[in-house]
């Protein structure tokens, strides 16, 4: 009986790491996603006037392939872009909803995440 007991417990702390590390995974890579959307919102070339701002188009597909450096997969279509303003007092708002899938050995389910360019 004791030795099923400690088989048992072996076997529940091996799932518990493995989950821990693949939602630790993902959780970074939406933090540095999150940090990247942050980044494209700030748009800081554009206010000074050294580049020309980005369209919404263009901000989409960069943040896809912002998304896709992190091992993310996300489409043009889970990404929201919105302007506040127009001109040099734009203001932007750029957001992801998606999905990652979380398997393990016994049982899989999904993460949902909806990172932003805003602050919390």
């Amino acid at each position: 009986m004791r030795r099923i007991t400690m088989i048992l417990a072996v076997a529940v702390l091996v799932l518990t790491i493995m989950a821990g590390r693949q939602i630790g995974a993902w959780e970074l890579a939406n933090i540095n996603l999150q940090e990247d959307m942050r980044d494209l919102a700030s748009q800081a070339g554009a206010h000074i006037g050294v580049v020309a701002p980005m369209t919404d188009e263009d901000l989409s597909r960069a943040i896809v392939r912002k998304a896709g450096d992190h091992g993310i997969e996300l489409k043009p279509t889970e990404v929201t872009v919105r302007r506040t303003n127009t001109g040099e007092t734009s203001r932007l708002y750029l957001a992801a909803d998606y999905t990652v899938p979380v398997n393990l050995a016994v049982v899989s389910f999904r993460l949902h995440f909806t990172p932003s360019s805003d602050k919390k």
